[in-house]
């Protein structure tokens, strides 16, 4: 093969043909086609991964790495927080009562979880109650969402009136237990489902509200920076009265969801280079279809069939490659573009953050690269072979 020849045809062939207008029109299309699904497809994939991981780290926080729950009654206390933490010395643990209520102000009623805390350890576990504790909890001290408090109306140092699932006697009835608390700080976590539904006050509030015995907990939140391996540490360290699971665990369906949704967007934004691609073989066909005698002539003047196969193969890969390193560049540019320009705006009360979050995974980017090469390579092969099939006896007699 001479490669000499074929550059020389290729480059002739990718010139602008007067006569035949059409085709080079076919080719732009295919270029700026595949351009446009590489680059719509690199921002989606960062657009969807992006949102991923604030979701994951929102729900990380509010949900909290890890958490023992019992299995049976009074089988979490003092003494198993006390040995946990001596046996890891590198995670945080902070035990939990909790109870579940209803909020009311006015004709308004909220419903949700209230947790009796150490504030101090509560802290070491969650960042989002961190910033909201400002100063030891007073007397029926509360702190709660600040999306809740919003809606309700209500500022620090506000009285607000909670309604436990514990019944009292009120004459020959019994009664809902209520008491009213103190606001002494306000949280967000960027998750409305969550800032409307969480309460937090002090041990010593709870048990006296509720009657409980101190030093017996429904739970223990968890930090770890390595859930997902330390899972199984603390597991085995467990008596066999209660249980552990992880965050993933709990929300293991939406995120499934959302891995399902990435998917799905990503074939059906891969069609579009498909689509693209088809121009590549319109182009490459027509011209084939145009320039029969052409080829004919030089088949016959010496010409292998495999040098005929390179030209029109290679004019395909030339207009698809472009098109992906164009759209590439493009797809590339337009997330930094996104990133540092606020050109969309996001309702922080819905997505917990007012700009656009984008994380391009390495896998994904190379999967968008590596199936637009593919797509355009198969494209090019039946028109090249098309072409090195001319018979020139033939298409010259007709001539």
């Amino acid at each position: 093969m001479n490669p000499r020849f074929v550059n020389t045809m290729v480059k002739r062939y990718l010139r602008f043909d007067r006569e035949h207008p059409f085709i080079f029109l076919a080719a732009i299309l295919a270029f700026l086609g595949i351009a446009i699904g590489v680059t719509v497809l690199i921002i989606a994939m960062a657009i969807m991964n992006g949102m991923e991981k604030e979701f994951e780290k929102r729900l990380f926080v509010m949900n909290y790495p890890l958490t023992v729950y019992p299995k049976l009654r009074n089988a979490i206390n003092d003494e198993l927080v006390d040995q946990l933490g001596d046996k890891f010395p590198d995670l945080h643990f902070s035990p939990y009562m909790q109870t579940q209520v209803m909020v009311r102000k006015g004709g308004t009623l909220k419903g949700g979880l209230m947790f009796g805390i150490d504030p101090e350890r509560e802290k070491a576990v969650n960042e989002v109650f961190a910033k909201a504790y400002a100063k030891p909890f007073g007397k029926y001290g509360v702190i709660i969402g600040k999306p809740l408090a919003e809606h309700l109306r209500l500022g620090m140092g506000d009285k607000v009136m909670f309604i436990f699932s514990k019944l009292q006697p009120a004459g020959l009835s019994l009664m809902p237990l209520s008491k009213r608390f103190t606001i002494e700080g306000l949280f967000r976590s960027g998750l409305n489902a969550y800032d409307e539904s969480y309460y937090y006050t002090s041990f010593k509030t709870f048990e006296k509200v509720l009657k409980r015995k101190a030093g017996e907990y429904d739970g223990i939140h968890i930090d770890s920076k390595h859930p997902m391996r330390d899972i199984e540490s603390i597991r085995e360290e467990l008596p066999s009265s209660v249980g552990i699971i992880g965050w993933w665990q709990q929300n293991g369906n939406f995120f499934a969801a959302m891995q399902m949704e990435k998917r799905a967007l990503f074939i059906v934004l891969m069609l579009i280079i498909l689509i693209a691609s088809l121009n590549i073989v319109s182009s490459l066909l027509m011209t084939v279809m145009n320039r029969r005698s052409e080829v004919a002539l030089l088949l016959s003047l010496g010409a292998s069939k495999r040098e005929i196969r390179q030209i029109f193969f290679r004019l395909g890969l030339i207009i698809g490659i472009g098109g992906v390193l164009v759209g590439t560049l493009l797809g590339l540019g337009g997330m930094e573009l996104l990133k540092h320009f606020d050109i969309i705006s996001l309702p922080e009360d819905v997505y917990g953050t007012t700009r656009l979050p984008l994380d391009l995974e390495w896998i994904d980017f190379v999967s968008i690269i590596v199936g637009a090469f593919l797509i355009t390579l198969f494209s090019s092969l039946y028109p090249a072979k098309k072409a090195s099939q001319v018979d020139p006896l033939k298409v010259l007699r007709n001539e």
